[in-house]
């Protein structure tokens, strides 16, 4: 169904989660159609408790609220260590897309990776491992109801981002485990971004996130609804906003899902547009944003049956090599080089 005539579907997952395996299937195939047409879908009916959402929002809002000297406490030591607090305008999603003159993004925003390894396994112990799964950084002495709300947050969107590949593998005639060895060692990073109020307009052409594709699998999005929101491009070019629907996530799909299935499904455009300038003021909003990333070593190339009677575009990659691919396009700025010194 579409929420007031948006082209971004609302989906409700209560079927799949509790009912018949025929539920299931027909909440797979409303995902792949959703996939197939534009990339973004908004889920109710997920099952995540109201009160470990609301924790993670509260905490996490406290934190921004520190002074900008409490804050740059929790930076990360250096620009190749992605955990921690980045500074205002040092991210710059554009540049990921070709856009090299782009403005940097007027957001400023924390990492959490992953805090649950087993070192027993040697797995999360090679040297690719360990330049991947780096230590977090945690605001404790400040904010130190941040950590278990955080942790409690990221465990739950682990669940619902199973669930929603199960979904995506029943869509494309795969069977339901079939992305489960490339996702059980994943290396999600979750982003909490806060886009201050805008009292002052920006530089033409700066936006608070600028116009970008996801890299991953899928993204699980939390936000609020505030003046200055989330849009997504059509495939006629227009700029449409996605509905903020109370208790619901927006779902969107990056480009590892597109080139996994040869560009059946789309990873969309999408950005973060300002606040009107009379509504600058009390436009602050946050979002959690779960980016998930499949184990670092996953092939990515073409799924079977998304081969059939049209050629493969894409030669194989790994999840590791197309992310840092992307990251490095994002880091090549001079504020993020610098984001020790914000």
């Amino acid at each position: 169904m579409n929420f007031d005539g948006s082209v971004v579907p609302i989906i409700d997952l209560n079927p799949a989660r509790t009912g018949t395996h025929a539920d299931r299937q027909a909440v797979a195939k409303q995902v792949g159609e959703a996939a197939r047409s534009i990339g973004f879908l908004v889920v109710s009916g997920h099952g995540v408790p109201a009160g470990v959402i609301e924790r993670a929002e509260n905490a996490s809002r406290r934190f921004f609220d520190l002074s900008g000297e409490d804050k740059v406490k929790y930076a990360a030591p250096s620009a190749d260590i992605y955990r921690g607090y980045f500074g205002i305008e040092t991210g710059n999603l554009a540049s990921t897309i070709g856009q090299d003159e782009a403005k940097p993004d007027h957001r400023e925003y924390f990492n959490i990776g992953r805090f649950d390894l087993d070192k027993s396994d040697p797995y999360f112990t090679t040297p690719t491992a360990m330049r991947i799964f780096r230590d977090n950084i945690w605001p404790d002495p400040d904010v130190p109801e941040f950590r278990p709300a955080i942790i409690d947050y990221y465990r739950e969107m682990e669940g619902l981002a199973a669930l929603l590949m199960e979904l995506c593998a029943r869509a494309l005639h795969l069977p339901p485990d079939w992305f489960q060895d490339k996702i059980n060692k994943h290396i999600t990073n979750m982003v909490i971004s806060n886009y201050p109020d805008q009292p002052e307009m920006l530089e033409d052409g700066q936006l608070r996130a600028g116009a970008h594709t996801d890299y991953g699998g899928l993204t699980i999005l939390k936000t609020e609804n505030k003046p200055g929101g989330l849009e997504v491009q059509t495939a006629d070019g227009r700029w449409v906003p996605v509905p903020i629907v109370a208790g619901t996530f927006i779902i969107n799909l990056g480009d590892l899902m597109a080139q996994w299935t040869n560009d059946q499904w789309v990873s969309t455009m999408h950005r973060v547009v300002n606040p009107p300038h009379e509504e600058g003021v009390g436009s602050r909003r946050q979002s959690l944003v779960f980016f998930h990333q499949p184990n670092y070593d996953a092939v990515i190339e073409c799924i079977p049956t998304c081969a059939i009677g049209q050629p493969v575009k894409y030669a194989p990659t790994t999840s590791l090599e197309h992310l840092e691919m992307k990251m490095n396009q994002m880091n090549d700025t001079p504020k993020f080089r610098n984001a020790d010194a914000v």
